[in-house]
């Protein structure tokens, strides 16, 4: 079950809100028969309380993946979300010679700005002596995950991989009183030497290219729950660094700076940075502890524009005023069951919005540039608040193109009988109910008679007159550093930090996702 607080879990407590992506692995969560006939009719604690702890800092989730006690959750801020392309989930059974699913591998892959990246959270069989099981195991997850349609078909076919989780790898031939005696006074590197994942890159060729940084922290199994102490059950079991986080480049250049391992660069110009690497000994929910990193992607843009280009009034102070325009990329594939939906600001993942429109294409809309939609009274919100548009793509299930934050201040008056807020959200695997807790600030005392535009195409001259968080946007520098934060909880509560995206993939092109299905 998730702590009270993961505040410093996510490293909320000492980040400087340039954060641009979060990527969470659990292993073991609770996957009860019945706790996961209720996580199907509701959302799961854990995917929960980290939406409601992280969209009040402007992250959404991208997408996210279950299987029984996995769990793989990526958010990103909101404006990144038109530069999350192809976004696809993928599952691997382990267990019971494939047919249970308590072991395994889930991923999530993307194209982040036209570069590819994947995400596998894996939880590998346990025990000293299958060391070979593990490797066995981790190669069948590699050769059985095959995404479709795109460049990158297989997990190490993408640019970058990051791989966590709980890899269960274990400290061989040293005796548990030399193991302990270690840790205590702090000689870790005794123990590197012996550590089963670090000889098996000598000699497994699937570990070729996977880089890890050094284990500066006590090992984070097996502990009792509730306590900062190793095993004191009649099992005893041996201390180890079961839980891990490794990145790979797919064509890595020598390495560029730093120390080994820190820095490493792709013949593309693409560089990963690992800041820190560090366990959380303050968190005692389960017998591992959790394992963060943050990093930094640093490459060239390939994608910088939008497929659909909002643009929205600064502020909408009557019904008549909520209209908004948009203009489409040449290359769009647009359908007739897109939509525009009126989120408010801190929204959790695509179904989070407050009021829909359709973005119906006319045949007499086939030329032209613009196009405009009118949201009625009844999408409007009651009161007022900060709010964005974001026009979400049937045939690519993803949010392609955000306005910048305005407001909107409708005298209450006209909106009595708008309808209730929607949040309802639901994923190929779970159909969650979600709960929006509304936030909305004072409006803004500014009250001009020019009216600007607020909208999603990045134009130098919105950099410095817009919140904050916006000149992260891609569109403002032309190198990019997404700042990944990567959490490989294992057992109940590991967690790993990296920077990456966020919202659950709804199927194919074939499959329609309407707004308004409870």
């Amino acid at each position: 079950m998730p702590p009270d607080d993961i505040t410093s879990l996510l490293g909320l407590n000492v980040g400087d809100g340039n954060t641009d992506m979060y990527i969470i692995g659990l292993q073991e969560v609770n996957s009860m028969i019945n706790k996961r006939l209720k996580d199907v009719l509701f959302t799961d604690q854990w995917s929960e309380v980290c939406m409601e702890r992280l969209s009040p800092f402007g992250y959404v989730l991208v997408t996210s993946q279950r299987m029984q006690g996995l769990l793989l959750l990526v958010f990103a801020k909101y404006f990144h979300l038109p530069f999350l392309r192809g976004v696809q989930t993928e599952t691997t059974r382990t267990g019971l010679g494939g047919y249970w699913g308590n072991k395994g591998g889930v991923s999530a892959r993307m194209s982040v700005f036209g570069h590819t990246i994947c995400f596998l959270n894996c939880h590998l069989p346990a025990h000293m002596e299958n060391s070979d099981q593990r490797m066995e195991d981790f190669e069948s997850i590699l050769q059985q995950q095959q995404f479709e349609g795109q460049a990158a078909t297989g997990v190490l076919d993408h640019d970058v991989v990051f791989w966590f989780g709980d890899l269960n790898f274990r400290i061989n031939d040293l005796e548990m009183q030399v193991v302990k005696s270690a840790i205590d006074n702090n000689k870790f590197p005794m123990l590197w030497e012996k550590d089963q994942l670090n000889m098996a890159k000598d000699s497994e060729t699937v570990l070729e290219g996977f880089q890890e940084g050094p284990l500066k922290f006590p090992p984070t199994y097996k502990f009792d729950i509730g306590t900062n102490t190793y095993d004191t059950s009649g099992k005893k079991r041996k201390p180890a660094w079961t839980d891990r986080i490794l990145w790979r480049l797919r064509a890595t250049a020598p390495t560029v700076a730093g120390k080994r391992g820190s820095i490493s660069g792709l013949t593309s110009g693409t560089k990963v940075t690992q800041h820190c690497y560090r366990s959380q000994m303050e968190y005692t929910v389960s017998d591992h502890k959790p394992v963060s990193s943050i990093f930094t992607l640093q490459f060239p843009y390939k994608v910088d524009i939008p497929l659909v280009t909002l643009i929205v009034e600064d502020e909408w102070n009557s019904i008549a005023d909520a209209t908004a325009k948009f203009k489409l990329a040449p290359n769009f594939s647009r359908s007739s069951w897109d939509w525009i939906g009126l989120y408010r600001v801190g929204f959790k993942h695509h179904k989070d919005y407050v009021g829909y429109v359709w973005a119906k294409q006319e045949e007499a809309d086939f030329h032209r540039q613009e196009h405009q939609v009118t949201f009625t009274e009844e999408e409007l919100p009651k009161g007022s608040g900060d709010f964005i548009l974001g026009y979400y793509s049937n045939n690519m299930s993803t949010i392609v193109g955000v306005t910048e934050p305005f407001q909107i201040q409708l005298p209450t008056s006209d909106l009595d009988n708008s309808s209730s807020d929607s949040s309802d959200f639901s994923s190929e695997d779970d159909s969650t109910v979600v709960l929006m807790k509304t936030r909305s600030r004072s409006p803004s005392p500014r009250k001009s008679k020019h009216r600007s535009h607020r909208s999603g195409s990045h134009s130098r001259s919105h950099s410095r007159s817009h919140s904050r968080c916006r000149s992260g946007s891609p569109v403002y520098r032309k190198m990019k550093e997404p700042n990944i934060t990567e959490d490989s909880p294992s057992s109940a509560t590991t967690t790993a930090e990296s920077e990456s995206k966020g919202c659950p993939a709804e199927g194919s092109s074939s499959q329609v996702s309407a707004p308004g299905e409870k």
